[in-house]
């Protein structure tokens, strides 16, 4: 037990020691740490939480993730094409790519891909 506590003491005083070592020789200035704060969305952390902000960015950004959700989808076609039959595979990739371009054509029809507004 005694072994136990030595090792613990010296394994705590070993960290303290290389901790503040690196803070004494680390190269954090003030203006550093303006560039190692937080960014989230164009919006500075230290303000009011409840800005109001564009619609518009909100919905490009739902936009993206829709996207990358359906090429996670279409990915695992390439594979399946081994491992069924032609005509339910073509059935299902058509389907699939079918309701795509219907989100793409609503997207466009709602003016949703106009990024400069």
């Amino acid at each position: 037990m005694y072994f136990l506590m030595m090792m613990l003491m010296i394994f705590f005083i070993i960290s303290l020691i290389l901790m503040m070592f690196s803070t004494i020789i680390s190269k954090k200035m003030i203006y550093n740490r303006e560039k190692s704060s937080a960014f989230e969305c164009g919006f500075d952390p230290k303000s009011m939480a409840r800005l109001p902000f564009s619609l518009h960015f909100f919905l490009i950004t739902v936009i993206f993730l829709i996207f990358d959700i359906e090429i996670a989808l279409i990915f695992p076609m390439i594979p399946s094409f081994n491992l069924v039959n032609f005509k339910s595979w073509m059935k299902i990739s058509f389907f699939f790519m079918i309701m795509l371009l219907m989100g793409l054509y609503h997207e466009w029809n709602q003016n949703m891909l106009n990024w400069i507004n």
